[in-house]
């Protein structure tokens, strides 16, 4: 099973919300999430992400999670484990110690809600803006790249404005962070 997704950029956040609430999406109260991104030491921004392997620390709440995802037919079709860690600090210095360097930290406040078989993300992303993700997990039988046009089609049915991205949100980050060449 991989975790397939497709992620846009909202203009109009309230449309998205009113257009949600018309399909019977109940979003979840927002939830602050500090995310540090993790890639191996031999991999930079610009190289291919299939098959290699990137780590991430969450802070929700109170609580951490490490995950790790390998990208298997683009940045957002990934084979995925995740788990609970005690101790965000050590598995930050684990993580040094396996060969993996911190790359880019991501904040953003969620809202969480079902849509069929769907997960749907509302993300409000520090220093990017509002996102709308759908996700789900597709079996053998399916590609990521076919899942994710299945997702796609469920997305427009939203008849909302926004641009779809085919980038996670730590490379969102760090191309806007870069500056800019001066036309």
């Amino acid at each position: 099973m991989q975790e397939v997704e497709v992620k846009y950029l909202v203009s109009d956040e309230t449309a998205l919300l009113v257009a949600l609430d018309g399909r019977g999406v109940r979003l979840s109260g927002p939830v602050r999430q500090d995310d540090q991104a993790y890639a191996p030491v031999t991999w930079q921004y610009g190289m291919p992400k299939k098959d290699v392997p990137f780590a991430r620390l969450r802070t929700q709440s109170g609580r951490h999670l490490f995950t790790v995802k390998r990208p298997i037919n683009n940045e957002l079709a990934c084979l995925e484990h995740e788990t609970t860690v005690a101790d965000r600090g050590q598995m930050h210095a684990a993580l040094l110690s396996m060969g993996f360097t911190p790359t880019v930290q991501i904040v953003k406040t969620r809202r969480i809600g079902r849509w069929g078989e769907v997960t749907v993300c509302v993300d409000a992303v520090d220093g990017l803006g509002t996102f709308l993700e759908l996700e789900t997990m597709a079996d053998d039988q399916e590609s990521g790249a076919d899942a994710q046009e299945r997702l796609h089609v469920q997305a427009t049915s939203l008849g909302i404005a926004m641009e779809r991205v085919g980038q996670t949100y730590d490379s969102l980050l760090r191309a806007a962070a870069r500056p800019q060449p001066v036309a």
